[in-house]
């Protein structure tokens, strides 16, 4: 095991903070009221925060507080008073998703660490040392990485690596899902997933479940991965109950002591589990062994007497705070003690002087048992000193006293806290000025799409490893040539890099980035970085950081409004996602395995909900997007778009004929034929 390697613990609410320190948790992740990615927990008001802080800080346990979801320009302002109240109460670490709120920050909160949250996908040795370079101490990574995978990632730098090593598997990738966004209006990146996936979507006959997978257990691992050098094995479920909690934590705490328990495994199953436990990512395993629901059996089996094993097990304190103890027994001197702990020191004295005994003088065995009873205490006797006289009698209810008194002051000591430096800033965002027309930049997935007519076509970006003819076709034409990275690069940094550099040889001036990997690897290989609707660019902020960083165009998050988009500030070019059939998930185990293998998929798969709706499964080998069942259309709505410099065509299996018709109606401001959506342009999100 290595010694750095710490037990991250959820806490969702109060209890479960109890829950998480008490069974052996080395650091705890929570949330405020607002901005973090399950605002359907109890959270902590700022009472409570204050409380979980200093109980945590008493007990040598770390804060995380997570805001890890996106943020409006509007919210810019609250989200910099929970960050200050943050620093003021002394927390370790935050932990954040959003790019404009971690420059934020970075500006005004420099002391304290920030973790880069799992949302932000980042996948390659290339993204975390772009992610080091934003100032981001730990990068929390994917649940989607095979062994092999991580220790690559470990191995290529020395900033702090996270792994989820038990609770709830998304289908999706995180931070890449709309999917809850797109059908009821409640986003993932803003905390508030609806979890639609959990629902039936099948890829063969109705009822199937196809998106739903089991819970991940890595507890079997935690040797291994700590001698990879893992830094933090984190542990999902702050929606869990403190039992769930209390499980998981004393499940981590045995199998990196090398016991690996399958009682308390068992337990843990019973509590929660989805049709039981997967490891399949991590054992480069994936199929349809990962899919998984809650049962009925899953839900009868966490009885009574399950929950009430587990709520011994931190129904008293757990003893896991050094202190040293010096006594003084010195005859017609008060008696008095010393207690250290933690760098902190502290002195407490009794009115009772020790005098000559009559008969059975007091010896140090007795001192030192007298003051080794630290029970209902965070506090265990590490070592224990005296500077006593011979033959003196003092009773042990003068001891007891001391010992009692000396801790319950020394605990108060380490709850001190230590503020962090903070400096405030005022928000004056003006509304970006763009271009008198906008233009189109079109993102194909195959060469035979360019379309006829280019009129207007500023930017048109081919899957990566186009061949040389169709880029030749189009580069005479005033249009800037790109490739798209793929979204995800699960190992694949190496492969990737040399097509983009075969790219740049054949004429290839530019990259459209679906994730902060992307961005590292078109800066690499000397390319222009544009950014996709993927990145989540959710606030000027956000803007304002990839400007700095050199990034040339931007299409924003698809969860703006048309006016949220308008009100944005910046400079760097923006565009919207205004036609096409938006991947809703970005998935490394593909739904349609389940049913079919690929020679009988052939890439035309689709899946249907439980009320008979399609949406198509696009293949990328390595990967899958799951599309919207309706493509966004804009074309009649355009004089409504305001202060975008650029409209993003997102074409999948349409045919030339198809896109240059899109394009046309575009041109002519046409109203819609057939099924379609305006996405969230008009009602927003959550």
């Amino acid at each position: 095991m290595s010694e750095r390697t710490e037990i991250l613990a959820p806490a969702g609410s109060p209890e479960c903070v109890l829950s998480a320190v008490r069974s052996g948790a080395d650091a705890v992740y929570l949330g405020t009221k607002a901005f973090n990615a399950r605002k359907g927990a109890e959270n902590f008001s700022d009472e409570e925060l204050q409380k979980a802080i200093e109980y945590c800080r008493a007990r040598g346990v770390k804060v995380h507080i997570v805001l890890n979801t996106l943020v409006r320009d509007d919210e810019l302002p609250a989200a910099l008073d929970v960050i200050k109240h943050v620093c003021t109460l002394g927390a370790d670490v935050l932990i954040l998703q959003d790019v404009g709120l971690s420059a934020l920050a970075r500006e005004c909160a420099p002391d304290i660490l920030r973790h880069a949250s799992t949302q932000m996908s980042v996948q390659t040795a290339a993204g975390l040392e772009l992610l080091q370079r934003l100032g981001f101490s730990r990068a929390v990574l994917p649940r989607e990485l095979t062994k092999e995978e991580i220790c690559s990632l470990r191995a290529s730098t020395d900033m702090e690596l996270e792994v989820f090593v038990h609770g709830a598997l998304c289908m999706c990738v995180s931070g890449q899902c709309y999917m809850s966004a797109m059908l009821g209006s409640r986003s993932g990146n803003r905390g508030l997933c609806a979890q639609p996936c959990r629902l039936p979507f099948s890829a063969g006959e109705a009822g199937r479940h196809d998106l739903s997978l089991k819970d991940l257990s890595l507890m079997a691992h935690l040797e291994e991965l700590s001698e990879i050098g893992i830094d933090s094995f984190k542990i999902e479920g702050r929606m869990k109950r403190p039992e769930y909690v209390a499980a998981a934590v004393r499940s981590a705490r045995e199998a990196l002591g090398g016991a690996h328990n399958s009682e308390t495994q068992e337990k843990l199953r019973a509590v929660f589990s989805r049709s039981g436990f997967t490891d399949g990512y991590f054992e480069n395993a994936r199929g349809s062994l990962m899919f998984g629901t809650r049962r009925r059996e899953d839900v009868v089996s966490a009885s009574g007497k399950v929950l009430s094993s587990l709520k011994n097990l931190y129904s008293k304190e757990m003893p896991r705070v050094p202190v040293s103890f010096f006594l003084n027994v010195i005859e017609g001197e008060k008696l008095s003690l010393s207690a250290r702990s933690g760098g902190k020191t502290v002195f407490v004295s009794s009115d009772f002087a020790p005098q000559k005994a009559v008969s059975s003088p007091v010896c140090a065995e007795q001192l030192s048992a007298w003051l080794s009873k630290c029970g209902a205490t965070p506090f265990y006797p590490e070592r224990i000193e005296f500077e006593l006289e011979d033959g003196l009698s003092v009773p042990s209810s003068a001891v007891n006293a001391l010992r009692r008194e000396a801790l319950e002051k020394l605990e108060n000591e380490l709850k001190t806290v230590k503020p962090h430096s903070f400096t405030d800033r005022v928000f004056n965002i003006e509304s970006h000025k763009a271009r008198e027309k906008m233009s189109f930049h079109l993102v194909l997935s195959n060469g035979a799409q360019i379309p006829e007519n280019t009129e207007n076509v500023e930017n048109l970006y081919f899957p990566l490893g186009i061949e040389e003819k169709y880029v030749e076709s189009v580069e005479n034409k005033g249009i800037t040539v790109g490739v798209s990275i793929p979204r995800a690069l699960f190992g694949a940094q190496e492969r990737v890099e040399k097509l983009l550099l075969k790219a740049k040889n054949i004429g290839v001036k530019a990259a459209l980035c679906g994730s902060l990997d992307a961005v590292a690897l078109a800066e690499k290989c000397g390319l222009e970085a544009h950014l996709g609707f993927s990145m989540n660019v959710f606030n000027s902020l956000s803007i304002a950081e990839f400007e700095r960083i050199g990034v040339k165009s931007i299409t924003l998050s698809p969860e703006l409004t048309l006016a949220q988009c308008a009100a944005l500030g910046g400079d760097v070019e923006r565009g919207i996602v205004a036609y096409g059939k938006l991947p809703l998930m970005l998935t490394r185990n593909c739904p349609v395995k389940n049913v079919k293998s690929c020679a009988e998929c052939k890439g035309k798969s689709s899946l249907t909900d439980r009320m008979g709706v399609s949406f198509p499964v696009l293949c990328h080998g390595s990967y899958q997007e799951i599309l919207n069942s309706r493509p966004i259309y804009m074309a009649d709505r355009q004089s409504e778009i305001k202060n975008i410099d650029f409209l993003t065509f997102l074409f999948s299996k349409e045919s030339a004929k198809n896109v240059d018709a899109v394009l046309d109606a575009y041109r002519e401001e046409k109203g819609a034929k057939g099924n379609f959506t305006r996405g969230l342009f008009y009602r927003g999100v959550e």
